[in-house]
């Protein structure tokens, strides 16, 4: 069992406090947005003054297992992060398995340098994804089902919008419309999309105040989601990503809920704590909200227009277990003694009080944030002590 010290990502939409809180402290003096705990190509975690990356690679048998080499060679699947977000992450989608095996292969002979700020494939992988809130988080998760979208819409009593609605109706799926209104709106002429988007935060500012009064009747997502909206315009006047985020599920999660989202999702963290785990991938495709490349069409490629009810999941016996093979995260709440049993390669992180985790002979005491490797190798059986509150990240198995 090694101590792991997490590789800080700096991103502009980072928290200067929520992380800082989490370990004690004030603040910090720039945004930390992400905490690392993993072995990345593009930020892997250490161990002493080694990267885990190479600390696999040494002992790729013992500290990842048979089964886990045999499906998914010498590299560890998943990727354990911690997410503070003080403003909304751009709004983006994660390619499928396939998608990203080709498109980073067709970067790769195009001669695109990987760390050019126009590359869209990173690597080779997919990236399901699920966050586990630490304290309550706002996300877009999936396009939300038509039914309720147009349910948005006649709240919002806005003309400009209704001249485009047509475009979701008639013959064709769920998502074929769905497709439709979104490829249709990110392609049109930036001073009409101006006035679109101008005339619909109007409308959304109106429904939004009259929400507040208590005979108003309006349903409370939709002065959620409008609220999103009008925030989303005050940061980025004008983008497209503010109609996109029309289209998308809002939802507000509390500490120890979770939300999971397939590769093609469309989706934006918008604020909050929380630990996220993936597939072992950093495969972004943006569409709107940021400052950083934005590749449209190679979006839209990769979306899943498919309408999503629910984007929340729950955990049973402690375990969120997804569809993703790649991984599996348990939270434990600690008050004494517990025993955990799983094995494969496994990250412990600690996020409330002061526990100790002992694995066999080893004991090592964590804090909010710190964490420790557990190989594959070591006992099937962890056991937790203290008070407090950890994470269990494991090959889902």
């Amino acid at each position: 069992m090694l101590l792991l010290r997490p590789r800080t990502q700096t991103y502009p939409w980072g928290s200067k406090d929520l992380i800082a809180r989490l370990r004690g402290h004030t603040s910090a003096s720039h945004p930390e947005a992400e905490l690392w705990y993993g072995a990345h190509p593009g930020g892997s975690a250490t161990v002493d003054n080694r990267t885990l990356t190479a600390v696999i690679s040494a002992d790729p048998e013992y500290h990842l297992g048979t089964s886990v080499r045999e499906k998914y060679g010498d590299r560890l699947p998943f990727l354990l992060k911690i997410l503070a977000a003080a403003e909304p992450l751009s709004l983006q989608a994660h390619p499928s398995f396939a998608q990203a095996k080709e498109g980073f292969a067709r970067e790769n002979d195009a001669g695109i340098d990987i760390r050019a700020p126009h590359r869209n494939y990173k690597d080779d992988n997919h990236k399901p994804e699920l966050i586990v809130a630490l304290t309550k988080f706002h996300a877009m998760a999936g396009f939300r089902p038509l039914s309720r979208t147009r349910e948005l819409f006649d709240a919002l009593k806005c003309p400009t919008l209704d001249r485009w609605v047509g475009i979701a109706e008639g013959e064709g799926s769920e998502g074929d419309h769905l497709r439709a209104l979104f490829t249709t709106w990110i392609s049109i002429p930036a001073t009409v999309r101006k006035e679109l988007i101008d005339d619909i935060v109007d409308a959304a500012r109106t429904v939004v105040a009259a929400g507040s009064e208590e005979s108003d009747g309006t349903e409370p997502w939709i002065i959620e989601t409008l609220s999103n909206i009008i925030e989303l315009d005050s940061r980025y006047p004008g983008d497209v990503g503010v109609l996109g985020a029309l289209l998308l599920n809002y939802v507000v999660i509390e500490p120890g809920e979770a939300v999971f989202l397939h590769a093609g999702n469309l989706h934006a963290y918008c604020k909050g704590l929380g630990v996220e785990i993936m597939a072992n991938s950093d495969n972004v495709l943006r569409g709107g909200l940021t400052s950083k490349h934005v590749d449209v069409p190679e979006l839209v490629r990769v979306l899943d227009f498919r309408a999503v009810t629910d984007p929340r999941i729950e955990s049973e016996g402690g375990w969120f277990r997804t569809p993703a093979e790649e991984f599996a995260l348990a939270k434990v709440e600690v008050d004494g003694t517990t025993e955990v049993i799983c094995r494969g390669p496994r990250i412990a992180l600690c996020t409330a009080g002061e526990i100790s985790v002992a694995v066999g002979e080893s004991e090592v005491q964590l804090n909010p944030t710190q964490a420790v490797w557990i190989a594959a190798g070591e006992s099937e059986q962890i056991t937790v002590s203290g008070r407090g509150q950890v994470f269990i990240a494991t090959v889902n198995n």
